[in-house]
Formats: C-alpha cells, structure tokens, sequence
C-alpha cells in the first residue's frame, strides 16, 4: 500500500543540480564584490557562478523540460532572499571584541550592500533567469534536440544583456553616470556566454544523462 502511494524519486540528475543550483546562488553575491581583468575586458567576478546559474538551468530544462527548470529558478529565490536576510542579521549583530579590526572591516565592506543593491539583484536574477530557460526551451520547442550549442549561447547572452540592464539601472541609475559601464558590462557577458555556456552546458546534459541512466 505504501509503495502505491509514495511519490515518484527526484532524478538524480535533478537533485544532483538542485543542490548545485542553489549554492551558485548565494556564491553569486559575494563574488560579486571583486571585479576582474580578463584582458581589455572588466567584470564583476560574480558573473562566473551566474553563467553556471545560467547552465544549470539550461541542462535541466534540456533533461526534464521547462517547467521543472521554471520551478528551479523559482526554488532559487528561498537561498537567495534567506542569504540576504542572514547576512542583514550577521551584520547586525554586535562583533567579538577579539576579532582583528581589520578583518572586521573587510568582512562588513564584503557583505554590506545598499537596500538598491539586493533590490537589483534580486530582481535581474529572477528576470534573467526565467528568460533564459524561456528562451531556450523555444528554441528547443522549434529546432528540437539539434543544435543544443547555439541554443544554450542565444539565450544566455540575451538573458545577460536583460541582466545587466536590470542591474545597473536598479542599482546605480542616478548615482553615477551608468552608460559605459551597462555597455562594457555588457560586452563582457556576451563574450563570456558564447565562449564558456555552450561546451559546459553539453558537458552538464551529459553528466546528467549519465546520473540518471545509473539511477
């Protein structure tokens, strides 16, 4: 009786990039605070665990379709919105009288932020997110298996371009002029998204091909 009623197991694949999932997104912020060379161009270091956002999202939906992949962005905002939470409350909280001044320093210039700041990406990663999985299960939708590497750079480098202006405009509109750095921003993730996503989301669909065929 209770094996007639117990609920279908979770793939492996889909438990094994969950979990993935929703560590990239808390990793996202923090790496968010350094910003790196990668020759002529500049970007907040953050852009590497969204691009593996963006993959994740892109291997589910390629293994277990768009709604379930819709529903892993979603799923997303609970360790987005509680890291956020948790580190307001950290931040709050009165420091040991042993701590290093210093480390104590950095570690609030890390994980402050302005109210503007969450807000933005918050609200870019929820947008960016499901555009991707939405824009690349269309595609799938129109051109089937095929073509799975100009499917995955499309939507990413469209969800970036959506990203950064959602971002940008939210976070800095009227505090500093924002056109060169959305533009340079910009270049920078479409670059990234055409050279990095394809290859790693092939090699995502086939571990979680893999995964699941040992389920």
């Amino acid at each position: 009786m209770n094996d007639q009623v117990r609920a279908s197991p979770i793939p492996p694949s889909l438990f094994a990039f969950s979990v993935f999932y929703g560590g990239m997104v808390c990793l996202a912020g923090v790496l968010g605070n350094k910003q790196v060379a990668l020759g002529p161009l500049a970007v907040e270091a953050g852009i590497f665990a969204f691009l593996l956002l963006v993959i994740t999202s892109s291997a589910v939906a390629e293994l277990h379709g768009r709604e379930t992949a819709k529903r892993l962005v979603l799923l997303g905002f609970v360790p987005l919105i509680t890291s956020v939470l948790l580190s307001l409350v950290v931040l709050s909280v009165p420091p040991s009288p042993d701590m290093d001044p210093e480390r104590l320093k950095a570690f609030n210039t890390m994980m402050s932020g302005t109210p503007r700041i969450w807000v933005g990406g918050i609200t870019a990663y929820g947008v960016s997110t499901f555009l991707n999985v939405t824009i690349f299960s269309r595609l799938k939708a129109r051109e089937g298996a095929r073509l799975l590497w100009l499917r995955s750079a499309i939507a990413s480098m469209l969800s970036q371009v959506v990203d950064t202006l959602i971002f940008i405009t939210i976070a800095f509109y009227g505090v500093f002029p924002i056109g060169e750095l959305i533009l340079g921003q910009m270049l920078a993730k479409v670059v990234l998204s055409a050279v990095l996503v394809p290859p790693l989301v092939y090699m995502f669909v086939g571990l979680g091909r893999r995964l699941d065929a040992r389920g």
